[in-house]
């Protein structure tokens, strides 16, 4: 199978308390300028940035042979937003049970029917909450990481 994304980062050390690999998705409807009712998306120059196209195998080996790396974060724009997410999940669950962190401008409930979903999967990891400009950040306790605002938390969902 193959999978459309803006990126991907082979070593990161800012998405989560452990080095990463970092997986640019390529949607998102952004909500947080909707309810916010400006642009207000760190990500936005994302939008504008061509997608490669990327066999699932290949990043699940790219990051299987890296021996910094030991976690998976999916961010970028808007993973919910890609139909490919499960799929990609489920092929990093057939060799490996490091941490896959989501991060999500989506609301719990908002998500909920994928949310189930995913608990099918052990060690899955979900940033919730709207980016928020100009409110006061804090470290996530469950990402090790600063969050831009409050309404921002991460949750163990396996």
């Amino acid at each position: 199978m193959q999978i459309k994304l803006k990126g991907i980062v082979a070593e990161d050390f800012c998405q989560y308390k452990k080095a990463c690999m970092f997986i640019i998705f390529p949607y998102c409807t952004f909500k947080c300028d909707k309810e916010y009712g400006k642009p207000v998306c760190q990500n936005s120059d994302l939008a504008n940035m061509s997608c490669i196209v990327l066999p699932t195998e290949y990043i699940v080996n790219k990051y299987l042979s890296n021996d910094i790396t030991h976690s998976i974060v999916f961010g970028g724009l808007e993973p919910f937003d890609s139909t490919e997410m499960i799929d990609l999940i489920s092929a990093f669950r057939e060799k490996t049970e490091d941490d896959i962190v989501i991060y999500t401008g989506y609301n719990k409930e908002e998500i909920s029917d994928q949310l189930e979903q995913l608990k099918q999967f052990p060690n899955i990891i979900v940033k919730f909450g709207r980016y928020k400009p100009d409110q006061e950040g804090h470290i996530d306790s469950v990402l090790g990481i600063r969050l831009a605002n409050k309404e921002q938390y991460a949750e163990r969902l396996s």
